[in-house]
């Protein structure tokens, strides 16, 4: 797939680049995308959620009524489940809730996304650029002249970069990542991936170093 490669302002260089069919231009495994997604929110979760138990709770021991002849039900103590105040039965207990993901699923769940992107249209690909100062106004100008503004964006950089990611740090519809970090669910939670021309490489040497090419 060839892209036109466009600057800062919006406008289209003389320049252009072809995508790596083996990365943005295979048939998208859904169900391996469903999974990478899912693994990585699982791992986002903390799970501290904790209830007490009857036996956890202050409490007295003293049976509250008689066992028989009161007409009611059999009752035990004040931390008895069944009342206000009392322990909760089978509540949540803290957990673990990550799991591991074969390595290949996660490597053909990366290249997924990124042909889902490349087949909507959604990837726009820019020069590299870099800010003299961290300014807000700039990272909105950029996203304007791209026609861009008010959509959920994730800029991929090669390398960090402070003033651009400071930039953007305001900006709610913006993320900064760079190749290194990026996952699935990344790419997948945007309405447009803008790639540097840099950060292009830098995700085919990330596919190569690993052996996943």
């Amino acid at each position: 797939m060839e892209l036109n490669i466009y600057n800062i302002k919006g406008e289209v260089t003389d320049k252009k680049v072809t995508l790596n069919d083996s990365i943005f231009g295979i048939e998208p495994n859904k169900h391996v995308i469903w999974l990478d997604v899912k693994q990585y929110r699982a791992n986002q979760r903390q799970g501290t959620h904790k209830t007490k138990q009857r036996n956890e709770i202050r409490g007295s021991g003293r049976k509250l009524v008689r066992q028989k002849g009161s007409g009611g039900a059999r009752r035990g103590d004040v931390k008895s489940p069944l009342l206000v105040g009392g322990g909760r039965a089978f509540g949540p207990k803290p957990r673990d809730y990550s799991f591991r993901l074969n390595k290949k699923e996660k490597v053909l769940a990366r290249k997924s996304a990124f042909s889902l992107k490349a087949q909507n249209n959604s990837i726009v690909i820019i020069e590299d650029f870099d800010l003299e100062t961290p300014k807000t106004k700039s990272m909105l100008e950029m996203t304007s002249n791209l026609k861009l503004a008010n959509k959920k964006l994730l800029l991929v950089l090669s390398s960090q970069n402070k003033n651009v990611y400071l930039s953007a740090r305001n900006l709610r519809n913006v993320n900064i990542v760079t190749a290194s970090d990026l996952s699935t669910y990344k790419i997948l939670d945007c309405a447009s991936l803008i790639l540097t021309e840099s950060s292009i490489a830098a995700i085919d040497n990330s596919f190569k170093a690993k052996g996943e090419k």
